[in-house]
């Protein structure tokens, strides 16, 4: 069964790397054709993502992230059967909860992305009218204003200070959830029932 199990895992592994691949490649639509036996194999399962609207923000299409989230979710569901061979409440329990510290640290590292490209963007005095720096802003914004309003209060700071206090906060929460998700998984895989 441990094998059985480790086997699907590998395959979904590959199958995510061949998305990721088709998604690097649209990028550079104009230089690179996408192959047609990349396209056939990995379009039927984008399309059921590129369905769902609410994943388009504006210049921002998540469509793709979610399609590698679930697949991810997956993977972590085979690679862990495979790794303890039995499943036990616990273990239901554990990737429960591995499931949900996947999609929190995502966020979290996606937010830490953006408000690093923001103070980036802040430092060199780059022109922030374009598409692509919109999104940037649009995302960062109210991060930036919710952080710096929980740990300023109102108190009027300067926006580089405001921002690299938030790149701090969102490092640091991130790190001190990542141990408490290390604890609260090891304890759940082991309960013996």
């Amino acid at each position: 069964m441990r094998g059985f199990f480790g086997v699907l895992g590998a395959i979904v592994s590959i199958y995510m790397m061949v998305i990721i691949v088709r998604i690097l490649l649209t990028w550079f639509s104009g230089s690179v054709r996408i192959p047609d036996l990349l396209a056939k194999i990995t379009d039927p399962y984008l399309n059921w993502f590129r369905r769902l609207t609410f994943l388009r923000i504006g210049y921002l299409d998540l469509t793709p992230i979610a399609a590698i989230a679930v697949l991810s979710v997956v993977n972590q569901v085979f690679s862990t059967i495979s790794r303890y061979g039995a499943i036990t409440l616990g273990l239901i329990l554990a990737m429960t909860l591995q499931i949900i510290w996947s999609a929190v640290s995502f966020f979290i590292i996606f937010i830490l992305i953006i408000v690093v490209l923001r103070l980036i963007a802040y430092l060199t005095n780059r022109n922030t009218y374009g598409a692509f720096w919109r999104v940037i802003e649009t995302i960062s914004q109210p991060v930036l204003y919710r952080i710096n309003q929980i740990f300023f209060k109102n108190k009027i700071v300067n926006y580089r200070t405001g921002i690299i206090i938030s790149i701090v906060i969102l490092a640091v929460g991130y790190l001190v959830l990542r141990l408490v998700y290390s604890l609260i998984f090891n304890m759940l895989v082991r309960l013996p029932f």
